[in-house]
């Protein structure tokens, strides 16, 4: 019965569930575009550019791949809040926070790929773009869109990752009925409400949404390799 309440309110085009549907989609684009805009220069400076360190920021930056959400969300809400250094801003329990939350959990995976990316390329290209002296943002542009296929990828990677994630935007947005309840957070309260069609109901469109999101990232991918074949 609990699945049969779910397709109701699925079809029935449900207001609630879309809402939390479109603010999902949102936040989670919004963290992707913030994300990148980060991730895409600083992984192809760390890429292109011999410095001290560099070993060092490599081995961060994957490592804060797998950063604990829990971990973003409380560090996030300590900025946040009223007593923290960007308490001025008033984002806390807001979409703001959220957006922030999400965008420092993706940022180092597109920052660490695009690095892997732009590196490979860089490898193929050197001689050619060095002979041709070749300014260093004109390398970067160039490399950029040379592997825009896999940075496509790894941008469906990073919007994968941010619409599945609960603990961070819980803790900075409240999961506020009407105003920052996202799908994943309104699954894990739903569901200890017992009101299980519609934590099914949001389950399934979350299912769908990241589905989606591989089978298009691998579609990129594969057209990408018979297009460079």
């Amino acid at each position: 019965m609990d699945g049969v309440g779910a397709f109701s309110l699925l079809l029935s085009g449900d207001p609630a569930l879309f809402a939390i549907v479109r603010l999902s989609l949102f936040v989670t684009l919004s963290a992707v575009m913030l994300a990148a805009a980060f991730g895409l220069p600083f992984g192809a400076f760390v890429a292109l550019t011999q410095f001290r360190g560099r070993g060092g920021v490599i081995v961060a930056l994957n490592a804060l791949m797998g950063l604990p959400p829990v971990v973003v969300g409380l560090l996030v809400f300590l900025a946040l809040s009223r007593s923290g250094p960007l308490g001025f801003l008033g984002l806390l329990f807001t979409p703001g926070a959220m957006i922030i939350a999400q965008a420092i959990l993706i940022a180092p995976i597109i920052a660490a790929l695009t690095r892997q990316v732009i590196e490979d390329l860089w490898v193929e290209y050197c001689d050619e773009f060095t002979a041709m002296d070749v300014s260093p943002l004109g390398r970067v542009a160039a490399l950029l869109w040379d592997g825009r296929f896999s940075l496509v990828t790894i941008f469906l990677a990073g919007f994968g990752r941010a619409a599945a994630e609960v603990g961070a935007v819980m803790i900075v947005g409240g999961n506020i009925d009407g105003f920052t309840r996202v799908m994943t957070t309104t699954i894990a309260l739903e569901t200890s409400k017992g009101n299980l069609p519609l934590a099914i109901g949001l389950g399934l469109v979350l299912i769908a949404i990241v589905v989606a999101v591989n089978t298009l990232a691998w579609s990129v991918r594969q057209w990408s390799e018979r297009h460079a074949g």
